[in-house]
């Protein structure tokens, strides 16, 4: 019977875990990450879910002549955002995996 008492205790913890691990995720998702490019320039803001939010160009930056610049700006900004939410979901979330040895 003794057992039966301690995978109850397991299921609690692991429901408690759980209900944690959503309200990280919701949280993480509620966020906003900004990457910039060109000193500034170029910012883009991005959520949690990796979805863009807002796109801000200096208007200096806007040169007709050179359109590939701004693109290339545009890049850099986004995949720094990215990487900022990459990284931010992995160090929030990560510590709900440590020591489960889930195979992910």
């Amino acid at each position: 019977m003794r057992g039966m008492g301690n995978m109850q205790g397991m299921m609690k913890k692991m429901q408690k875990m759980q209900k944690e691990m959503m309200q990280a995720q919701e949280e993480l998702n509620a966020k906003e990450f900004e990457g910039t490019a060109g000193g500034g320039m170029v910012k883009v803001t991005m959520n949690g879910q990796r979805e863009v939010l807002s796109v801000n160009l200096d208007p200096s930056v806007v040169d007709p002549d050179d359109v590939e610049m701004l693109e290339d700006l545009m890049v850099v900004a986004t995949n720094e955002a990215l990487k900022k939410v990459e990284e931010t979901t992995t160090a929030t979330m990560g510590k709900f995996t440590q020591g489960l040895n889930l195979p992910f």
